[in-house]
């Protein structure tokens, strides 16, 4: 019954179907499902909500059937589905019993190929507008970084790029309410590298979005941040410069609004972080990079049978510094998440963490410890947590 739906929801113009309704105590929260256009085909892509984080893949049409068919009963209790024609409920009580309501839309009299043609289109135009910088629409800081044609067309060697962009602004999007309209909000980027996103910020805040901001990107390549000002002033962008200097020393100013470090190498990635905590940062937006410190230190017996294979002992400890960096933040007073950047098939070093300050410290710094005790290891941010008030 539940698949004869799905097969039917997937055959006839689907817009979305939602689960909900967790039927086990995990941390699978919700799953949305939508058709895509991937290349001119349809294809459908799972949002699956677990804890804190959101995951994306994309499935063919009897992929997403069984997917679908598999979750309902096991993971969730409820459905909510719609197509052009119709909309449909589905809820599986306590004992098991499984009802269907099904109702269609109002009668529309377009001819089946003009709707079929129209839903495309349709899935093709809400892709685009998702994208906070729009195809077609040239962008001059994308032109020079070789992203976008001088007519807004994305460069199709650099697409992957586009979409890093527009996600990484979705994340700024979020924290829209941290920054004061009032006042001049000062924004640094540690290790900005070529400064991709630090252009994308400066003209989404500053020239999109109308915000008072400047913006400091620091790197230690001065050949890549002399190309940067350069850029900078050929825009126009008074309020966005770039220094030559390391993250562990750098003094430029005294407060922060809010702190971006993206790809900082291992350690890197950690003063970045205790930089932006004794700011009182508002914000800081995270993705790590290569991680070794905690690789070289975790010792273990009863998981030394796991450890003793490098690869995944790096992965292990890559996972377990991004876990320990999101509680150490928690307990200096912010509400941390743990959120996907762009598909793990693009980079395996795909995961970005936003913190938000919220208040005082937490009062768990002893479960932190009990965990560091586990794996024989201190961490540089280790400092921040011993300065936390019990």
């Amino acid at each position: 019954m539940i698949q004869a739906l799905f097969t039917d929801f997937l055959r006839e113009q689907p817009l979305s179907v939602v689960l909900s309704g967790q039927a086990g105590k995990d941390d699978f929260i919700r799953m949305r499902l939508r058709p895509v256009l991937s290349a001119g085909q349809v294809a459908f892509q799972a949002e699956e909500f677990r804890g804190k984080q959101a995951f994306h893949k994309n499935m063919d049409a009897s992929q997403a059937c069984a997917y679908l068919t598999e979750l309902m009963g096991t993971a969730f209790k409820q459905a909510q589905a719609e197509t052009e024609g119709w909309t449909a409920s589905v809820l599986v009580s306590k004992k098991g019993k499984i009802s269907i309501k099904r109702k269609p839309k109002a009668e529309i009299r377009k001819p089946a190929d003009v709707l079929n043609d129209a839903w495309k289109s349709g899935l093709a135009h809400n892709r685009k507008k998702n994208y906070i910088l729009e195809e077609g629409k040239a962008v001059p800081f994308l032109v020079d970084l070789g992203v976008m044609t001088k007519d807004g067309k994305i460069v199709n060697s650099r697409y992957d790029k586009f979409r890093q962009i527009n996600r990484f602004l979705e994340f700024i999007e979020d924290i829209l309410p941290r920054l004061d309209r009032s006042r001049e909000s000062v924004i640094l980027d540690f290790g900005c590298g070529k400064s991709y996103l630090t252009f994308a910020m400066y003209y989404y805040l500053k020239e999109l979005k109308g915000y008072p901001v400047r913006i400091i990107g620091l790197d230690l390549k001065k050949d890549v941040i002399e190309k940067c000002n350069g850029l900078a002033v050929k825009y126009g962008y008074e309020k966005l410069a770039f220094y030559t200097g390391d993250i562990a020393s750098y003094e430029g100013v005294d407060q922060v609004d809010m702190v971006v470090t993206l790809h900082a190498c291992d350690t890197a990635t950690d003063f970045a972080l205790e930089k932006a905590v004794r700011w009182g940062a508002k914000v800081i937006l995270s993705v790590p990079c290569c991680q070794h410190e905690l690789n070289g230190q975790m010792e273990n017996e009863l998981l030394e049978p796991v450890l003793q294979y490098g690869i995944i002992k790096e992965r292990m400890a890559a996972l377990f510094t991004d876990a320990l960096r999101a509680r150490i933040l928690e307990c200096c007073g912010y509400r941390v998440q743990i959120l996907e950047f762009i598909d793990m098939e693009h980079t395996p070093k795909n995961l970005l963490i936003r913190a938000v300050k919220q208040g005082g410290p937490r009062k768990d710094r002893e479960e932190l410890q009990a965990v560091l005790e586990f794996l024989h290891a201190e961490p540089t941010l280790y400092r921040l947590l011993m300065e936390q008030d019990d």
